[in-house]
């Protein structure tokens, strides 16, 4: 074979990778009602803004993009599973593992049994898995659904506006934000991944130093 068509090749299966991962990336807006995603076209499909990041780590990690600087986020609110109003800094002084989920979302479907296994290992007064639903169909359908995948560990937080995701510049969901006990964000992921892996919680615990 000539290097001219290895070179071809190698371009195709780079190619074919990327989208691959960019398709498991579910667009953040939604219609109203939850319905059927609209068609992915070039006027609907998300666009990924340039990070000022370092470079992505490996293994399990490889998507995770780090801020070089941890950097301040917006003080959004959401409601917890009692529906009293809860923001963001009310979490400062632990390291939060923020998730960004919704219910009609098939990779936050896949995720989230490792997001709940992450947190039985690691939750503490130092550290909490916060995953926040942005689902427009409430709180109750967002707790059946961690009640569905057994995602016990995990305490139900929910958006019904999803207006906190376009305040944290989501480009699609999942993604999962990892923020620092002084509130920053040390960087984050979009797409599931294994939360449970050792490249996560040692990543995770650096965070937490």
């Amino acid at each position: 074979m000539s290097t001219k068509n290895t070179s071809g090749n190698g371009l195709m299966i780079v190619a074919v990778a990327a989208l691959i991962g960019f398709g498991a990336v579910y667009a953040t807006m939604r219609p109203k009602d939850n319905a059927a995603s609209p068609p992915d076209t070039a006027e609907n499909t998300p666009k990924v803004a340039a990070a000022a990041s370092q470079p992505a780590k490996g293994g399990h990690m490889a998507a995770f993009v780090t801020k070089k600087t941890p950097e301040a986020l917006p003080d959004i609110a959401f409601a917890d599973g009692a529906g009293k109003t809860v923001k963001l800094s009310d979490f400062k002084g632990r390291t939060v593992l923020l998730n960004l989920w919704a219910t009609w979302c098939a990779p936050c479907r896949e995720e989230m049994p490792a997001l709940n296994r992450l947190q039985q290992e690691l939750g503490s007064d130092a550290f909490e898995v916060v995953a926040l639903s942005l689902d427009r169909q409430g709180l109750e359908a967002s707790k059946k659904f961690l009640d569905d995948v057994k995602a016990t560990a995990l305490k139900p937080y929910i958006d019904s506006t999803a207006k906190q995701g376009t305040a944290l510049k989501l480009v699609g969901m999942p993604t999962t934000i990892l923020i620092n006990k002084d509130g920053l964000e040390v960087g984050r992921l979009s797409g599931p991944a294994e939360w449970d892996s050792a490249d996560a919680k040692a990543l995770i615990r650096d965070a937490m130093k």
